[in-house]
């Protein structure tokens, strides 16, 4: 179904003799569920070539098997996105066999709640190595033959807790707070290139995660951080992917964190089209 756990593919893997067949790539990480799944069978149902990436095999196959179900265009790559070496490996293939991806999804992430003076060290570093560092793989991965393109939406999915801090969640916000920071330099050195960029900020979501997550908030601050009933992982996914249709650099659903980004936005997208500007007058000189 895919390739090794080093990125190497399989003897059956279709990638091992030829390309995908037509339309445009999707790579999208954490496909296995939740949110990157949502958002693959949304831009399967586009007419993309979705790649899947994800770690665990199992969840995997049911994700592949379901979009093939649907008769969407699938290929599955058990990868674990914190491995740069796997990870350069895998997207380079993609693009090799199926050209520069038109669309970039990072929805893998992983979240361990816990107070900051109590929680494990390598916990906290868990959720930056996979939240933060296994975005920046991805996206350098597969940045360069987008640019090359001329083309593409990269989406980064971070998260509410990247626009505000929460209480109990130090490792989760600071990785997630990282990984809008580095969509906000994106979407201004790629918009050179064509290449749009958008963060999604979504609140709680109906997912695997959320079930894993919900049970261990710290007590104290469970009824503020569970404030709200959670999305669908289809909810989101469908506003991130309209958002990147319609130039929107946040994607925040539901309308409280919709004026928390609004608020936070009007600054930082006025230094960026400053930041755009000098770039494009540097470009032209």
């Amino acid at each position: 179904m895919g390739p090794t756990a080093d990125g190497s593919p399989l003897a059956s893997d279709p990638l091992a003799s030829g390309p995908l067949a037509s339309g445009p790539l999707a790579i999208v990480t954490g496909g296995s569920s939740g949110i990157g799944l949502a958002a693959a069978l949304e831009l399967g149902r586009k007419g993309c070539r979705v790649a899947l990436l994800a770690r665990d095999p199992a969840r995997l196959a049911a994700a592949e098997a379901r979009l093939a179900g649907e008769g969407l265009n699938v290929i599955a790559r058990p990868l674990d996105v914190r491995d740069q070496t796997a990870t350069e490996v895998a997207v380079a293939d993609l693009i090799a066999r199926a050209g520069p991806p038109l669309w970039v999804v990072t929805a893998a992430g992983i979240v361990e709640p816990g107070f900051f003076l109590q929680q494990d060290a390598a916990r906290m570093e868990e959720q930056v190595a996979t939240n933060l560092l296994g975005t920046f793989h991805v996206v350098r991965a597969a940045a360069p033959a987008m640019a090359a393109e001329g083309r593409g939406h990269v989406v980064l999915v971070s998260s509410g807790a990247g626009l505000f801090g929460v209480a109990g969640y130090s490792g989760y916000c600071a990785s997630k707070f990282a990984v809008r920071g580095l969509g906000e330099v994106l979407r201004i050195e790629l918009a050179q290139a064509g290449v749009q960029v958008t963060v999604a900020v979504p609140p709680d979501t109906d997912t695997p995660q959320l079930a894993y997550e919900a049970p261990r908030r710290p007590a104290a601050i469970a009824a503020f951080a569970g404030a709200g009933r959670p999305l669908s992982a289809e909810a989101v996914a469908r506003h991130m992917i309209r958002s990147a249709e319609r130039g929107r650099f946040l994607s925040a659903p539901g309308w409280r964190l919709g004026a928390i980004a609004r608020l936070q936005s009007l600054m930082s997208h006025r230094l960026a089209s400053m930041q755009m500007r000098l770039l494009r007058r540097e470009m032209k000189s």
